[in-house]
């Protein structure tokens, strides 16, 4: 792979004749990166960033049969997988490639399950690993694939394929020859969630929006489809997550939002339908589940107010059992090992980067199997966020994490305003390197905002900014500016709004609605005009996004999008702002920020734009995050006259 900060680098600089009113360009290409209208940045920069840009993670995958884990951490440029042998012993990398690898699932006969793509493109390829190292490719260059699930023995594979250009996604199976046929031809985003002990039965589940999903039974030998828990007519719309059928085959464990405002685990007994409440009346979502093998011990998630509770349970009696002490953060990827003694997982707090964990269900054993690397900083120098509620302009409590510096008596701290994307989606209280170095190098406070839309506050909620009331959600920011100036110690003549995909169409709009109250605004791949988004986003999304946003064939939402859309309100932006793109998006395709970045210059506001021909929605590789934060950090050191 080319090194991208080699002296040998070629650099270009050049000055882009530009309309009459709009900005000269200054451009600069370093490797796979563009950089326009974007100064050098200092040493001074550079030198503050490196501790926080050498900060790495590592999350648990799954068990190895042995009793070692498979992790995904980054030695290098990228994220590959790892094994470790015990808690505490040395990784050792089992993957050697140039793009991120992912999802890894460590299968019965101890075959690797792993997916990989190409320059964040998200066109996914699944590999199979065998004990020896060989590797193989699965799936067909040029689909997308995704959901694996296989049999008891693993030797039955099956998992979702998508082509392009078409909306629909068929259900492929690899039988123990090597075969590989379709079982079952989808429309819509299908896929296989789990296969049945006796390996007879596929469960299916479809997605259409954030509120409504479906689950079936496919019958592989005789090709039938049944609708499980099939809903009444006239009742509201059921959201699943999840699936997998319990060890007797009988039932299936699913979390459903049905007849409630939150996901709860249920289980659903597959000869009379008969439904079983399991995680009990939380005001809470329920958000990841695990079963051991026996069917003994079950492990559950539940997300309070974005920090995470794990559960464990006797499956069978429902009595509690025994429950780690974790510390306050965010826990995901429950699995439990083969023989049902250990649950791995991982967990990551605001001080402290995502790593791999155990518990010992039968010893009452926890054990950290990873201890990441923090760059050289001092977890105990780092900023704790504070959970504050704030009124919106409808008296609505919108849930944020404040993270603030330590300043002197007096003084006032500038802001960073951060929005998640989605915007079905929750920012949650877990290690971030740009919002530790803003506040302790740039002595900015970070407010992490979940306004209406986000996930994880219950349906009514995540429901309150869709179709047309789309910049209800931006008013939360109105209401966000409003509570700053109500602050002593923070500074309501200094905010940046920032934000990314969905974020970074609200970052446009905030900048669009309250330019007048902002020092200025970053977005990274942000949607900049619904109705092009929406008709360049890939075929099999957009339906999708339709059902979240608004569709754009209907009159009345067209109106609605041309009314709200940032490109066409670009004139009321009067700050700087920085735009950010993956040349590969297949999410929110580049034409958007190209657009948006065109306009603005027109219109003579100060824009800087930095591409990566080499990724997609997010940026992965590690060059290119450390020039993201290099050139934000210069960004907000400049419209924050905080210096260079």
């Amino acid at each position: 792979m080319k090194k991208l900060f080699a002296a040998s680098a070629a650099i270009l600089a050049l000055a882009v004749a530009a309309p009459a009113f709009s900005q000269a360009v200054e451009r600069r290409e370093i490797g796979n990166q563009i950089l326009e209208n974007v100064p050098v940045a200092s040493p001074s920069i550079r030198e503050g960033l490196a501790r926080y840009q050498n900060a790495r993670s590592a999350s648990f995958g799954d068990w190895l049969p042995g009793g070692g884990m498979i992790i995904t951490t980054r030695f290098g440029n990228t994220n590959q997988l790892h094994v470790v042998a015990a808690p505490g012993a040395d990784r050792s990398q089992i993957t050697f490639y140039d793009e991120p690898v992912a999802s890894p699932h460590v299968l019965p006969n101890g075959q690797i399950l792993f997916s990989k793509d190409t320059g964040g493109d998200e066109w996914f390829q699944l590999f199979l690993r065998d004990a020896d190292g060989k590797t193989v490719q699965l799936t067909e260059t040029g689909t997308r694939n995704g959901s694996p699930a296989w049999s008891k023995d693993g030797s039955t594979l099956v998992w979702s394929r998508a082509v392009k250009g078409s909306a629909d996604y068929d259900v492929l199976m690899r039988d123990a020859s090597g075969a590989t046929k379709v079982i079952f031809k989808g429309e819509g985003q299908v896929s296989p969630l789990a296969v049945s002990p006796d390996g007879k039965t596929v469960l299916l589940g479809r997605y259409y929006s954030i509120s409504e999903s479906k689950r079936w039974l496919l019958d592989v030998a005789a090709g039938k489809l049944t609708e499980l828990n099939p809903p009444k007519k006239g009742a509201a719309k059921i959201a699943y997550e999840g699936g997998a059928f319990t060890p007797d085959g009988k039932s299936v464990l699913l979390l459903s939002d049905e007849g409630s405002d939150f996901l709860r685990l249920v289980q659903i007994d597959l000869a009379t339908g008969a439904k079983v409440n399991v995680s009990g009346d939380r005001p809470w979502d329920v958000e990841d589940f695990a079963l051991s093998d026996d069917g003994r011990i079950l492990a559950y998630v539940v997300n309070e107010d974005g920090y995470s509770k794990l559960v464990v349970q006797d499956f069978r009696t429902r009595r509690a059992l025994p429950q780690p002490e974790l510390p306050a953060g965010v826990v995901s990827g429950l699995a439990f090992s083969p023989d049902g003694g250990k649950l791995g997982f991982s967990l990551a707090t605001p001080t402290s980067v995502s790593d791999a964990w155990s518990w010992g269900v039968n010893d009452g054993k926890l054990e950290r199997w990873t201890a990441s690397e923090l760059g050289g900083l001092d977890p105990k120098a780092l900023a704790t966020p504070a959970l504050i509620r704030y009124p919106s302009f409808d008296k609505r409590s919108i849930p944020a994490f404040v993270y603030k510096p330590k300043l002197a008596a007096g003084q006032k701290a500038p802001v960073i305003i951060d929005i998640h994307g989605g915007p079905e989606g929750q920012s949650l209280p877990t290690f971030n390197p740009f919002h530790q170095h803003s506040v302790a190098e740039l002595g900015a406070a970070v407010i992490v905002t979940n306004v209406r839309g986000s996930t994880g506050y219950g349906r009514t909620f995540h429901n309150l900014d869709n179709a047309e009331k789309r910049e209800d959600s931006v008013k939360d920011i109105g209401a966000l500016l409003d509570w700053i100036k109500t602050q002593p110690d923070l500074d309501p003549s200094r905010v940046v709004v920032y934000g990314q995909s969905y974020g970074g169409y609200m970052s446009l709009a905030v900048m669009t609605h309250y330019s007048d109250r902002l020092a200025g605004g970053i977005e990274r791949y942000g949607i900049s005009n619904f109705v092009s988004f929406l008709q360049n986003t890939e075929a099999y999304r957009r339906d999708l996004r339709r059902a979240e946003y608004g569709d754009e064939r209907d009159p009345k939402m067209l109106k609605a999008f041309e009314t709200i859309s940032p490109l066409n309100n670009v004139g009321k932006i009067t700050k700087p702002m920085l735009v950010m793109q993956g040349w590969n998006d297949p999410r929110v395709p580049k034409s958007e920020s190209d657009q948006v970045v065109a306009k603005l210059r027109e219109k003579g506001v100060e824009t800087w734009y930095v591409q990566f021909k080499d990724e997609g929605h997010g940026f992965l590789k590690k060059a290119n995050n450390d020039r993201r934060r290099e050139v934000e950090t210069q960004f907000l050191r400049k419209v924050l006259g905080l210096g260079q």
